[in-house]
């Protein structure tokens, strides 16, 4: 009977040590998968920040090149850079305007 007595307290103590590693196991599981966590959106939102921030600086640099394309087509459409175009064309400026006139009685109709 003593013995069994003995192999009994044995057995309770290795259930509440057991019990105690299972509980520290599971909590430093779960504090370790948090942080793990925390550092995957830490990381998530830093990157999110970068590209946000890289796309920032790209609308700016284009809408400065918007704004340059926009003078420049201003310019290109100015009437002296029609004029100069018309002249390299070998385009000759009219002096006077003929109209040719036509009679009504010579005017094909149809019926």
């Amino acid at each position: 009977m003593s013995h069994a007595l003995v192999l009994n307290l044995e057995m309770r103590d290795f259930s509440s040590w057991g019990m105690k590693l299972f509980w520290l196991l599971l909590f430093s599981i779960s504090i370790a998968a948090l942080l793990i966590f925390y550092i995957l959106q830490v990381n998530f939102l830093t990157e999110e920040t970068y590209v946000l921030r890289v796309s920032e600086e790209r609308t700016n640099q284009l809408s400065g090149e918007n704004e340059t394309l926009k003078v420049d087509f201003a310019k290109l459409n100015s009437l002296t850079h029609i004029e100069n175009y018309l002249l390299t064309q070998n385009f000759e400026k009219v002096s006077q305007v003929r109209y040719i006139r036509i009679l009504e009685s010579s005017v094909a109709t149809s019926r």
